[in-house]
């Protein structure tokens, strides 16, 4: 389908654009199909760089092992799994991508569930009625929310987590994309996380001094901007004294890890990265 590794690397800036910008998707589609060279072509493409919506889940919404549901306090509403008959667990905040909580993120939470963690995976459009099924509306809506009010409202998942009735009062959390650049700042706002796990999300600018969690940072080679702006980051979690590890993974775009996209979708980095992950998360917040 892709002919060469230039059409291939088009294809994809321009998508990543598309999902990181306000562009309307009627513009991106123009795009593609200028790129494509004509509209059967850009149709053919269009499922492989989003998915076509029908991706099976790694683990079934209704999987016996689990008990999973949405649950609401305060302003906000998360969706929560945790192995089912389970006592006390440390807990995982899971903290999805500029798209909302999809079906994909909700997946991620239910994976991080059978590894032994209660997982809160918080819907930070929930104070504007919650995500839509349009994931062109739901991105344009987490802008209508600043910053501060959404560092806020994580800050209280992270305190919701960690009183849960099935908490051991530990807290750790993983972040993708928007959701990875929320990591690094609920590590750097909130003094008792024990871990914080951002796959390629921006990097803070200042703040670092006030970090006690322990990070692990996942990040794409072909991600320029991002990976590019990493080893400033690195540095300063080193000078600070901080407990961290970093990692980019060759030959992966930025989303790697997210399987509903196949062109991004990296099988071999994303499982390498999970396994780092769970392996973080079992160390410093159990």
């Amino acid at each position: 389908m892709l002919k060469t590794d230039t059409k291939r690397d088009l294809y994809i800036d321009l998508f990543d654009h598309y999902v990181h910008s306000s562009e309307p998707r009627r513009v991106f589609l123009q795009k593609l199909v200028k790129a494509a060279g004509g509209v059967a072509a850009a149709a053919a493409v269009l499922p492989w760089l989003e998915g076509t919506g029908a991706e099976a889940a790694m683990v079934a919404p209704n999987d016996g092992r689990l008990t999973a549901g949405d649950v609401k306090f305060g302003k906000m509403t998360a969706y929560v799994a945790r192995p089912k008959g389970s006592g006390k667990l440390p807990a995982v905040v899971v903290i999805h991508e500029n798209r909302g909580l999809t079906p994909h993120i909700r997946d991620v939470a239910r994976r991080m569930a059978l590894e032994g963690f209660l997982a809160v995976a918080p819907d930070m459009l929930s104070p504007l009625g919650g995500t839509p099924r349009d994931e062109d509306k739901a991105r344009d809506m987490l802008y209508e929310i600043k910053k501060a009010g959404h560092i806020k409202n994580l800050v209280a998942t992270a305190k919701f987590a960690a009183s849960h009735a099935n908490s051991n009062g530990k807290v750790g959390v993983v972040g993708f994309c928007r959701g990875g650049t929320y990591a690094n700042l609920l590590a750097i706002e909130h003094a008792d996380l024990k871990a914080a796990v951002a796959y390629y999300g921006s990097q803070p600018r200042k703040g670092v001094e006030k970090i006690n969690a322990a990070m692990l940072l996942h990040y794409a080679s072909n991600d320029r901007g991002r990976s590019r702006r990493l080893k400033k980051y690195n540095d300063a979690l080193k000078a600070a004294g901080k407990t961290f590890e970093s990692y980019v993974y060759p030959n992966t775009e930025h989303a790697f890890n997210n399987d509903g996209r196949p062109g991004r979708y990296n099988k071999a980095a994303a499982t390498l990265a999970w396994k780092r992950t769970v392996t973080h998360l079992k160390k410093y917040v159990r």
